[in-house]
């Protein structure tokens, strides 16, 4: 993985020397814990003769080449920046928002600026603290290239009252819009499994037999056209990847989405998505202060098929673009 203004560190093994990658490298970098070594395998920053390795505890063999990115430190407070935010709703305790894609939700390496926590932090001055001043107001996510509804805390009992609603599901519930190739089979239903950290690429989650979390994704086919259908995605659960890897696991990725996806099938469509065609469309919640139930809902962003949309069999809230 590629970062600007990271320092690359290379090694060569010697001939002979046979232990486990983490191992090797927490000798040669003093300053790095074991975790921290594993972490950086995990997120890509490592290879092994120019490609990622399967796992951190690989056994090398001697005269590998191995090269570490050590990317360059999070700033410990964001700056606000004077980003447009699309806001749904906002009172003293709550701001729901319109996420675009291609918004990251907060600083990380590769992504010290330019994300919603900066636009946030100018929005709402008196954010900063609450939850943390790394991620101030969030208490949960959606990728990068994922669109649709957030929802962020404003007050301290905001924070709190969100986070719990948001661990337990109880009295949440998240509803996506996806664009999938094919029709998935069956066309409805509910899929529950463990998802966790793929034993092949460290880098993607997958359906595992154990060592994962609880995963459930209740989904329905809302319409078909050339090649694609329409999928409304309601989840019970939130972990990382998950209607992704549900809908490839049926044999219908989504459009667009360059981890789980069909990159040949992608290159069929006109207009090529530039992007996973995923979006949170519906969140309902309590209010964390008056604890009325509230719904906030995103409009399908204009790079859904307009096709798909006017075909919609079920969904009228969805307007077609």
């Amino acid at each position: 993985m590629a970062i600007d203004d990271a320092e690359i560190l290379a090694f060569e093994v010697p001939s002979g020397d046979s232990t486990r990658l983490d191992v090797w490298l927490v000798e040669r970098l003093p300053d790095f814990s074991r975790a921290r070594v594993q972490g950086l395998v995990e997120a890509g920053f490592v290879t092994v003769n120019g490609a990622p390795p399967p796992k951190a505890g690989m056994k090398l063999k001697g005269g590998e080449r191995i090269e570490v990115s050590i990317p360059p430190p999070v700033p410990a407070i964001p700056e606000p920046e004077d980003i447009p935010l699309s806001v749904l709703f906002e009172d003293d305790d709550l701001l729901a928002l319109d996420k675009p894609a291609g918004l990251v939700v907060h600083p990380a390496p590769g992504h010290l600026n330019g994300t919603l926590v900066n636009a946030l932090l100018h929005h709402c001055p008196n954010l900063s603290g609450i939850g943390g001043v790394a991620r101030p107001g969030i208490v949960h996510r959606l990728d990068q290239d994922t669109s649709g509804v957030m929802v962020v805390a404003k007050s301290q009992r905001a924070m709190d009252s969100l986070v719990k609603q948001f661990s337990s599901h109880t009295a949440l519930r998240k509803t996506y819009l996806a664009v999938v190739h094919g029709v998935p089979a069956p066309c409805f239903g509910r899929i529950e499994n463990l998802i966790g950290r793929s034993t092949i690429d460290r880098k993607k989650m997958a359906i595992v037999q154990k060592n994962g979390k609880n995963a459930i994704t209740n989904y329905r086919t809302l319409a078909t056209l050339d090649k694609l259908s329409l999928v409304e995605c309601r989840i019970e659960t939130g972990r990382t990847h998950q209607i992704r890897v549900h809908m490839a696991s049926l044999g219908s990725p989504i459009a667009g989405d360059k981890v789980y996806g069909h990159p040949g099938w992608d290159r069929n469509l006109n207009p090529q998505p530039q992007r996973q065609l995923l979006h949170a469309w519906k969140l309902e919640l309590r209010h964390p202060a008056t604890h009325e139930p509230m719904a906030f809902t995103a409009p399908v962003p204009p790079d859904f098929p307009a096709g798909l949309l006017a075909a919609d069999m079920g969904l009228g809230e969805v307007p077609a673009q």
